[in-house]
């Protein structure tokens, strides 16, 4: 993990994902790019000086924040871009440009919102980007260390995508793994499906030296179950995909994970399904 890529819009929630995004890449030695986003269209402004103007003015501000910041990531470098257009998409490109391993994107959640485009784009970046993503809370309390994961199971083979990134983070903070199995059926066969794919995971985890455990809800809200499980160990991350074939038994679908971001005040790592990444 090489180059992560921040999403910045100068509120809290954008900074607090900067300084989380600085622990992060400390752990695995990557550098930072900061993004910022001019999404306003020209016909708002009647002169060209006024957008060279707010150009300047974010260019200062991203110096400031390099300045202020380069001195807490080490060894890696902090730079920054800017583009122009949706910042959804604008995101995506720069994450391709850059070959970014990993995005990092504050949110607001469905509380204290504050109308930056940062916190009200941030489902958008997740459905769009080309890899990875991990939006974090600006309330979340991170600390230096990550210690303990959740990995949602459900019955599809997509679920274990998002185990290779899962094993790398836990492999770099030394991170215990809770392998949560949720069952969103009471057919025992999607059951046993969901265990049969848990205890796999727990096998290859275990033959990477990571501690892990499994752990099985079942509930009428995956994401309410998710979330209460989370706070009952104090989990530092939770791993999910974002899309997966459209079943009966599927309980990942887009809803799941947009409530989830939007609800979890645990940092979420975001993973689309390979087949849909561009």
């Amino acid at each position: 993990m090489k180059q992560i890529l921040v999403g910045i819009d100068f509120s809290k929630n954008s900074i607090h994902a900067l300084e989380y995004a600085i622990q992060f890449a400390n752990k695995v030695g990557a550098n930072i790019t900061l993004l910022w986003v001019n999404n306003t269209t020209t016909s708002e402004y009647i002169f060209d000086e006024t957008l060279i103007e707010i150009k300047k003015e974010k260019r200062a501000n991203l110096d400031k924040l390099v300045e202020q910041y380069q001195k807490q990531l080490s060894p890696g470098k902090l730079k920054y871009k800017l583009r122009k257009g949706k910042v959804h998409l604008e995101v995506a490109a720069q994450a391709k440009l850059i070959n970014a391993d990993l995005i990092i994107a504050g949110t607001h959640g469905v509380s204290g919102f504050e109308e930056y485009w940062i916190g009200s784009n941030a489902y958008r970046i997740v459905t769009h980007a080309p890899c990875p993503v991990i939006t974090i809370r600006y309330d979340f309390p991170f600390k230096d260390a990550i210690k303990k994961i959740i990995l949602p199971i459900d019955s599809t083979q997509e679920t274990k995508q998002k185990l290779p990134i899962t094993l790398k983070i836990a492999q770099s903070y030394k991170a215990e793994i809770h392998i949560l199995a949720l069952y969103s059926t009471s057919l025992k066969a999607l059951q046993r499906r969901v265990d049969n794919h848990a205890n796999q995971v727990k096998e290859i985890l275990s033959k990477q030296g990571i501690k892990c455990k499994i752990a099985s809800e079942k509930a009428d809200s995956m994401t309410n179950a998710t979330i209460t499980y989370a706070q009952k160990i104090n989990a530092d991350l939770i791993a999910i995909m974002t899309e997966q074939e459209t079943t009966t038994a599927n309980i990942f679908l887009g809803p799941f994970a947009q409530q989830l971001i939007n609800h979890s005040a645990v940092p979420v790592l975001s993973l689309r399904s390979k087949e849909l990444v561009n």
